[in-house]
């Protein structure tokens, strides 16, 4: 039995890191600390004025575990490690899910390619960025490879020079086919030196070329080539005043400013790289209520930049941070270079810092709105249902659904809706065994025993481990059951609900005859509902999404069934072949079509195999 007055005795005066736990042992914080036996005890005082959530978060604490460091900055990259590995519930989150696109230009190859990066490696390539646009990389690439004609295919050269013919893009003039030797190493690598000039930011030379080209080509009256060269003109424009120039001097810096609310905070981050402002992007932090500016500041530097691979030589903050050295230090180490924390006061940097925190605001006003537009939306619909049919609460709806084909793979579908919104996580399939034909009733009747039982399971055993409800799939009831129809259907729920002991609210999803939902059938009455409201916009989008979750479990039954009869009649097509198969061509049509070649260059097909499929799907009628 953990015994937190005897284990608080027992802390070192010593850096590391300490983890708090609930009852379930679930880590509800993550802390680090220059001395764990001040720092922790500190959790246990009363009357600190810690404020109501940490109040909370103390109340909720069973025990407590700590790993000391050698350091305070080994503490910090601790920290970071396990609060983005479990995202406790008390700690400051960064809601953060990218991953940032590089430029990536193969100089250590004989023939470099231009190529779309995730990561920078530590290889010989050459790396631009990070960039915030994966779309507007992908352009770049695709413009550099048309202005200089370089290749994009994987052949190892000089190796297989002159082993395979060109490819396409030699044919439309997109390529100088180095594959076949038509252009030297020292010719190819100027068209490469080019493109590094490009992506150095000087535009002036190709814009001049281009305009030269566009003129000569429209003087021979090629005018088809003279448009061409006028869309990479445009193109290389377009380019150029996206690279708006911040700061005379070409350093790599990150402008970083906030705004909060009483829920969340926005941060603005403007990346600034070779002195040009290269993309802004923003990021939402979380559990903010009682932080200050440069607390959620600090959260957010040391979780982004604990997981982006680029750290800029500075980063002008609009404030200054409680750990400012600690994380310079520790950022130093990580860039492998000094990297500087600075909070700038007058002239143009504290104009880019305001600026930031205003795009952070706009951001955040915008998203109140959009949140009040969706509210009503979902909690708003949910009230409107709940006032039709007399009920005081819902929060989770559950509806099901039945499919099947004249009753041929009879599944069943369970999706829920919590506060106005899917829940996809607790979504189920069920395939049904116990009724062989076409009778929705039976099938229902099934469904809903299956998913009840399993919850008084699942809640008993839970009730024995004394853990909560909500720990459980299936232990969670809903405050309302939706089903797929009119009396019949409630019917059979209620008559369910009735042998399992349980008091669940019930009502049919009633539709005309024209298959169109019409109102709410409940207590024997059907309840109209106006057509208009967002109520019964949310009864239509429950309905649809319980009968498409049904039709694709049946589709992907369907399919399986067919596939596995079509392709196991085939001599030399056992089930790795046959997912090889799938995977590949994705539908039995598209494996009909293909060549013998197509077939035999999978490497799981022999060419005895491809032949074999070929034949059985071209025999003679």
């Amino acid at each position: 039995m953990f015994q937190v007055e005897e284990e608080l005795k027992k802390l070192p005066k010593e850096p590391g890191v300490y983890i708090m736990r609930d009852r379930r042992d679930a880590i509800l914080y993550v802390g680090k600390a220059v001395n764990l036996h001040s720092r922790v005890r500190s959790y246990f005082r009363e009357n600190i004025g810690r404020g109501p959530m940490i109040d909370k978060m103390v109340s909720l604490i069973a025990r407590f575990e700590y790993i000391v460091t050698d350091s305070e900055l080994e503490a910090l990259v601790l920290e970071n490690n396990l609060i983005k590995e479990y995202s406790p519930k008390y700690n400051t989150l960064l809601k953060d899910d990218k991953t940032y696109p590089y430029i990536k230009v193969t100089v250590g190859e004989e023939y470099p390619r231009i190529l779309f990066s995730r990561a920078m490696k530590k290889d010989k390539s050459k790396y631009f960025g990070p960039y915030t646009s994966a779309a507007a990389v992908k352009d770049t690439i695709e413009l550099l490879n048309k202005l200089y004609t370089l290749r994009t295919c994987n052949r190892s050269l000089p190796r297989d020079i002159g082993a395979e013919r060109p490819c396409l893009n030699y044919h439309i003039k997109q390529c100088l086919a180095p594959c076949q030797g038509y252009i030297d190493r020292e010719q190819y690598r100027e068209q490469v030196a080019g493109a590094l000039d490009f992506l150095n930011g000087n535009y002036g030379t190709v814009l001049k070329e281009l305009e030269e080209k566009m003129k000569a080509a429209a003087e021979e009256l090629d005018f088809e080539s003279a448009a061409a060269f006028r869309d990479l003109h445009n193109s290389v424009k377009q380019v150029a005043q996206k690279q708006k120039i911040t700061d005379s001097v070409g350093e790599d810096k990150d402008i970083i400013a906030m705004y909060q609310d009483d829920r969340e905070a926005v941060v603005q981050v403007f990346f600034v790289r070779d002195g040009r402002l290269i993309g802004r992007e923003h990021y939402y932090m979380t559990h903010v209520s009682e932080d200050s500016r440069g607390e959620i500041l600090e959260n957010f530097i040391k979780q982004f930049y604990a997981g982006t691979p680029f750290i800029p030589r500075e980063l002008m903050l609009q404030c200054d941070i409680g750990d400012r050295e600690l994380i310079e230090k520790w950022l130093t180490g990580r860039k492998g270079g000094r990297v500087y924390l600075r909070v700038p006061k007058i002239g143009a940097k504290e104009k880019l810092v305001e600026l930031a925190a205003q795009n952070a605001k706009h951001i955040l006003e915008q998203d109140r709105e959009r949140l009040k537009r969706e509210e009503g939306r979902t909690i708003g619909a949910v009230k409107e249902i709940a006032g039709v049919l007399g009920l005081e609460h819902i929060e989770r709806m559950e509806a099901f659904d039945i499919s099947n084909i004249n009753g041929f793979e009879n599944v069943g579908s369970m999706i829920v809706f919590e506060k106005g919104k899917p829940k996809p996580s607790d979504y189920r399939k069920f395939r049904i065994k116990t009724v062989s034909g076409p009778d929705d009733y039976a099938c229902m009747r099934e469904v809903l025993s299956r998913r009840f039982r399993h919850g008084l399971e699942e809640g008993k055993e839970m009730q024995e481990k004394e853990l909560g409800k909500e720990y459980g799939s299936f232990t969670r009831f809903p405050d309302l059951l939706m089903m797929d129809g009119g009396r019949g259907q409630v019917n059979t729920a209620l008559a369910v609900l009735q042998e399992l002991g349980l008091a669940i609210p019930v009502c049919g999803m009633v539709k005309d005859d024209n298959h169109r939902t019409r109102g709410l059938y409940y207590n024997n009455l059907e309840l109209p509902i106006d057509t208009r409201s967002e109520g019964f916009k949310l009864i239509t989008r429950i309905q649809d999404e319980a009968h498409r979750f049904a039709i694709e479990y049946h589709r992907s039954l369907r399919s399986k069934a067919q596939v596995k009869s079509v392709l196991d009649g085939i001599p030399g097509v056992g089930p790795v072949r046959r997912k090889a198969l799938m995977r590949h061509f994705k539908s039995i049509e598209e494996i009909r079509a293909a060549s013998v070649e197509e077939l035999a260059g999978l490497p799981e097909v022999s060419r005895r195999a491809a032949e074999e499929i070929y034949g059985y799907f071209h025999k003679a009628p």
